[in-house]
């Protein structure tokens, strides 16, 4: 599966009526570790089907950043039922994020 972009505007529809639990990347274009991060996200979401995974532009996505409290970026939410279950703040190894889930 595909990495979706979350905005506002999807974030109910793809987010919080998720049937999968969700794997979120708050991330921004400047940010070094977000660079880090990015293709392991990528990779995560195109080997598990299981799962649906998205990524919010905090610089386009303020109001979702401020929803979710984002401080440090990058910063990932693991969802599932609409509820957030995990999150962690940092660059991470792609076994530290799956663990996540």
């Amino acid at each position: 599966m595909s990495v979706l972009t979350i905005t506002k505007n999807n974030f109910q529809e793809e987010v919080i009526r998720s049937e999968k639990p969700v794997l979120l990347d708050f991330w921004a274009s400047w940010c070094g570790p977000c660079r880090m991060v990015s293709p392991i996200v990528d990779e995560i979401a195109a080997e598990r089907g299981d799962i649906k995974v998205g990524k919010i532009n905090v610089d386009e996505q303020p109001e979702l950043a401020a929803q979710f409290g984002v401080m440090s970026i990058p910063t990932l939410v693991v969802m599932k039922e609409g509820k957030i279950v995990n999150q962690t703040v940092g660059a991470r190894p792609k076994n530290a994020i799956l663990s996540m889930l």
